[in-house]
């Protein structure tokens, strides 16, 4: 995991209320109790403090399915990866 991927995720664990560097931001909601995970400014991911877990934005990665978002999505547990062109979430393909 690439150094700003852990201090990402530490900004999710720490709920910082706005965490930037570089290319990846992340904004702790205390109302929603919910950290949304930005790149270049799209919404890829949020994250449920209540619930804990990882709720992937599919149609951010639909339409940037970069190796960078894969990567930051694999950073917060997201099975994801590209097979043939088609990109899979959890083993479901992304439209």
């Amino acid at each position: 995991m690439r150094l700003i991927e852990e201090q990402m995720n530490q900004a999710i664990i720490n709920k910082d209320h706005q965490w930037a560097k570089d290319n990846t931001c992340v904004q702790y909601i205390p109302q929603l109790d919910e950290s949304f995970i930005y790149l270049h400014g799209h919404h890829i991911a949020t994250y449920s403090h209540f619930h804990p877990k990882v709720i992937p934005n599919l149609g951010t990665l639909a339409e940037w399915p970069t190796v960078t978002t894969k990567s930051r999505l694999r950073a917060l547990g997201v099975d994801v990866y590209t097979r043939k062109h088609v990109t899979y979430v959890n083993g479901e393909a992304v439209n």
